[in-house]
């Protein structure tokens, strides 16, 4: 029997504590349903026995504080509510048990922005990790030494799991019972919870803003000339020439700046402002593509696909409620 440690923090999604313990004890009832014994132990663990969440609105009354746990399989560490700053600072208690658990061989599970306490731990570092999009920026700031990957719904290296934004953590889920029971029992969760079992990036949600959270003013006036004239071909020598800096500062700047090259940047204000007409206008896939300043077909379904994981006709016929 698998021994499951889902910890109980301070400023937690309580959704994010519950949909664990409701799967993984799905899972228990289906195997006592065929005569066999349970699969998992599932302990809600905190560092006080009641939790307040959500302004006081739920309490979560945990099973164990961390010392009573000597040693267990597997962590999930939740997503959380409000500044993720002041979260990880009041949860730091967390961090010793996390990585001491570890050392001994357990696994550990972050879902959604519960990243940044697997990240805090250091365990993350020069490895590949998955939160929600929204928090990307912050994150790479925060944790330099983690190779984010925004796209990925979930992330796997040598028993440390990460998964994307919010809801994309039930097809970690899907995937840890797997793993630990079988194929057929996966996918008789994912038909009692209705998941999708196939999902497996988020791209298409990602909302393209812009990385404006940097001091390098003149790399933010370069934002600004990009996002105001995506229509037209955007050249780095004639960023370089507009704004009086050589073509390898304005490179390395940008990159530094705003985690993308130049060209990257432009393709992805380009796609994004694709998307919403996708999203609003009945203009057809040629009116658009030529509206954002592409000629070529072949290339605009391309770099689109890349960037959301979905065609253009596909995205156009996902999100637009008037086809």
């Amino acid at each position: 029997m698998k021994n499951v440690s889902i910890l109980v923090p301070e400023s937690a999604v309580l959704a994010a504590i519950d949909d664990p313990r409701h799967v993984f004890s799905m899972v228990n009832s289906l195997y006592e349903d065929d005569g066999r014994p349970p699969v998992f132990d599932i302990k809600f663990v905190g560092l006080k026995k009641e939790v307040r969440l959500h302004n006081s609105a739920f309490s979560v009354h945990t099973d164990l504080l961390l010392p009573e746990v000597e040693k267990t399989d597997l962590i999930f560490i939740p997503a959380f509510a409000g500044d993720l700053k002041t979260a990880l600072e009041v949860n730091d208690a967390f961090i010793p048990w996390i990585v001491e658990q570890r050392e001994k061989g357990a696994e550990v599970v972050s879902l959604c922005v519960g990243a940044f306490m697997l990240a805090r731990s250091g365990l993350l570092d020069g490895r590949k990790c998955s939160t929600h999009w929204r928090a990307a920026d912050e994150f790479r700031r925060m944790f330099p030494a983690v190779e984010l990957v925004t796209d990925r719904i979930i992330t796997e290296e040598q028993g440390i799991y990460t998964s994307g934004g919010a809801t994309s953590y039930w097809n970690l889920l899907l995937y840890l019972v797997e793993k630990y029971t079988d194929r057929e029992t996966a996918i008789l969760t994912a038909k009692v919870f209705a998941i999708d079992l196939k999902r497996d990036s988020q791209s298409q949600f990602i909302i393209f803003k812009g990385q404006r959270k940097h001091a390098d003013e003149e790399i933010k006036r370069a934002q600004k000339f990009i996002e105001a004239n995506f229509q037209e071909r955007i050249t780095i020598d004639e960023l370089s020439a507009k704004f009086a800096l050589s073509r390898r500062s304005l490179e390395r700047r940008f990159k530094r700046a705003t985690n993308n090259t130049v060209s990257e940047y432009i393709q992805r204000v380009k796609i994004e402002a694709a998307k919403k007409s996708f999203e609003t206008s009945r203009k057809n896939i040629t009116e658009v593509m030529l509206d954002v300043g592409y000629s070529d077909t072949k290339a605009f379904r391309g770099i689109f696909k890349k960037i959301t994981g979905m065609t253009p006709f596909d995205y156009r016929n996902k999100y637009n409620k008037e086809l």
